[in-house]
């Protein structure tokens, strides 16, 4: 059964808001090929979401964490966590785990209902369990947005030209157009959001038939579009594990990082 704790009493004479992390598992992870989820896949010896999960329990600007995973992982994760002291029981910040949907909009709105259940959040970070290498510098800058805006995501210059296409006349694709590359940002995790904004946009969104979202800062700039999102400052080395050579990648990145190489 899915696990749920209440969270923490605020500290005595709160003066910041609070702030819960929600880290985002709820697809099957199937470019990877295997059978587990690659959230569950190994990373220098522990499951990738628990490296996601234990950036954010030692994050000084997190008060609590849940996470969000595919129903029958749901065990899995349990373990995990219990097994690796995260548990808010145990000395860790998390205190729910839940089944997710098929899709990352059904997952962030599951985290969503579960906080709407149970005050005391005013912020919320909503993080792919895929992004193992998440710095607590990110989630301080992912945080610090939100006391001058209602909505923030992590972003890097693209450093590659983009290109829009269109099918071609003679068949295939043609480039239909080339933004320039300086307006052009690739988005990670977390996005930050004040949690009224991000209720309000998904009240918005699921009233839409035509609701087709894949990002949740997307949703926002979507239904709410006089709300500014802020694009904060991300790192190179906050890659998403999607496809089988990425393992090794964040690999070489997470040796980095530990020896004091990798910002």
């Amino acid at each position: 059964m899915p696990t749920e704790t209440a969270p923490g009493p605020a500290s005595g004479g709160r003066t910041r808001p609070r702030v819960t992390a929600a880290v985002l598992a709820g697809g099957t992870g199937t470019r990877m090929g295997g059978e587990l989820p690659k959230q569950l896949l190994p990373l220098a010896g522990r499951p990738i979401i628990e490296h996601a999960i234990a950036a954010f329990c030692a994050a000084p600007d997190v008060d609590d964490v849940i996470v969000v995973m595919v129903e029958e992982q749901v065990p899995e994760v349990e373990k995990i966590v219990a097994d690796a002291g995260l548990g808010s029981g145990t000395g860790g910040k998390v205190t729910a785990i839940l089944p997710g949907g098929a899709t990352r909009t059904a997952s962030s709105h599951t985290a969503l209902r579960a906080l709407d259940a149970r005050p005391g959040t005013d912020l919320v970070l909503l993080h792919d369990a895929a992004r193992p290498l998440v710095s607590a510098g990110t989630i301080r800058r992912c945080v610090g947005a939100l006391a001058e805006v209602g909505a923030a995501g992590v972003a890097v210059p693209s450093s590659d030209t983009v290109v829009a296409v269109e099918p071609g006349a003679s068949g295939g694709e043609a480039i239909r157009d080339v933004p320039p590359r300086t307006s052009l940002r690739r988005m990670q995790t977390p996005q930050g959001f004040r949690l009224d904004v991000l209720r309000r946009a998904y009240e918005l969104a699921l009233a839409d038939p035509g609701l087709v979202a894949t990002d949740d800062c997307g949703v926002v700039l979507r239904y709410l579009p006089d709300e500014e999102v802020r694009v904060i400052e991300g790192e190179e080395s906050n890659i998403k594990v999607t496809n089988p050579g990425d393992v090794e990648i964040a690999e070489v990145l997470l040796r980095l990082r530990d020896a004091g190489g990798a910002s």
